[in-house]
């Protein structure tokens, strides 16, 4: 087992190579004993559409079990209805096979203790389980449940659409499209979607709608069908990209704008968080509007920690991950965050540009990422 897998917020690496599945059946041992050490013996799993997620599952649910561990196998899914699982079926934590956006022959772990994830040190500390074969032992109980289907309900009861709006979905091939679509359609929207089947093999581009090269064809679909918006998902269903009624992209900063305003204008004085990449104009839009703005450390772990210390009702970041706690439960879900985002547009009568055609232009460049091999990154953390 290559340790680098055991990463800052995730476990993850490239399948047969970086992990085994002897491997995966060891980490499942691993994190089966530390959720044990920390109370929790009852959990969910749940898996995107990867080729190697099904082998996955079945495998780190056997390590699981061997610890005395309870596990609901929850099925294909994206990561926010594994969220949402923990909190409808009650359970202790839960356990992710995805890898996001990363090119099809990786995949990797999420794992939570409850709704908090699991990174860094504790990340770490599975680590050293594995290595002293330290492991708790038992024979829990497998059982399987729906909770697409209650997650779907949830939305339909807590979201009001006020009148129909004309959308274009891209899911990437991942797991978010098949649970999307249907919730948008029962919200009275037009949709017009394209790469929502599940494929793990990725055909069309990379699920990352962060990078413009990913957007192209839902801006032509955008421009081509005059639609309202266009919305577009990673992998696994955390994070959004949205383009505007004239096919130009809205950044992350930028929707956490319309979010936050809109927040505002219900709950004066509430907190936002978000982290360094999002643009002064933002911080300094929640602190006109009467808000609370915190910058802090990016990434998803870190932010939902940060949300629930200070007890924030939205959390965003560049990214494309949006927490909201306020009317939600407090973790990054795309799926929900898009349903807000078309019941302001439905509110207001005003388009995406419109929501935001006061806000000051600002010029920077983009995001540019320098690969570092992950023993490097732990070396200097």
């Amino acid at each position: 087992m290559n340790p680098d897998i055991f990463r800052e917020y995730d476990i993850r690496g490239i399948a047969g190579k970086d992990m085994t599945e002897d491997d995966v059946i060891q980490i499942g041992k691993g994190v089966g004993t530390y959720l044990i050490q920390h109370g929790s013996s009852k959990l969910t799993v749940g898996r995107d559409c990867r080729k190697t997620s099904d082998l996955y599952a079945e495998k780190i649910t056997e390590g699981l079990l061997s610890t005395g561990c309870d596990v609901i196998d929850i099925g294909v899914c994206p990561t926010p209805v594994l969220y949402f699982s923990i909190i409808h079926l009650k359970q202790e934590g839960g356990v992710m096979i995805t890898a996001s956006h990363n090119p099809p022959e990786y995949n990797g772990f999420k794992l939570c203790i409850g709704l908090d994830s699991i990174h860094g040190k504790d990340i770490r500390k599975i680590l050293d389980i594995i290595n002293e074969k330290a492991f708790a032992e038992g024979k829990g109980a497998l059982s399987s449940a729906d909770v697409v289907t209650p997650y779907k309900e949830f939305i339909d009861q807590n979201i009001s659409i006020s009148k129909p709006l004309k959308i274009g979905i891209d899911a990437g091939n991942g797991t978010a499209g098949v649970v999307a679509v249907p919730i948008l359609k029962s919200l009275n929207c037009e949709v017009h979607d394209i790469y929502c089947d599940m494929d793990g093999t990725f055909p069309n581009h990379e699920a990352d709608p962060t990078v413009e090269a990913n957007m192209k064809d839902l801006i032509s679909l955008v421009r081509e069908k005059e639609l309202d918006l266009g919305i577009g998902y990673d992998g696994d269903g955390d994070r959004i990209g949205v383009i505007d009624e004239k096919g130009n992209i809205v950044f992350g900063d930028q929707l956490m704008i319309i979010f936050s305003r809109e927040i505002l204008s219900r709950k004066p004085g509430a907190t936002f968080i978000s982290e360094v990449k999002c643009s002064k104009t933002m911080y300094d839009d929640i602190e006109k509007n009467g808000g609370r703005a915190i910058m802090w450390k990016t990434g998803h772990s870190l932010i939902k920690k940060k949300m629930k210390e200070e007890k924030a009702e939205l959390a965003g970041e560049m990214s494309g991950h949006m927490f909201f706690a306020d009317r939600y439960l407090g973790f990054d879900d795309a799926i929900y965050a898009s349903c807000r985002l078309l019941e302001i547009l439905a509110n207001t009568g005003k388009t995406i540009s419109e929501l935001i055609s006061d806000v000051p232009k600002s010029y920077s460049t983009p995001e540019i990422r320098v690969e570092c091999p992950d023993n490097k990154k732990f070396s200097g953390a």
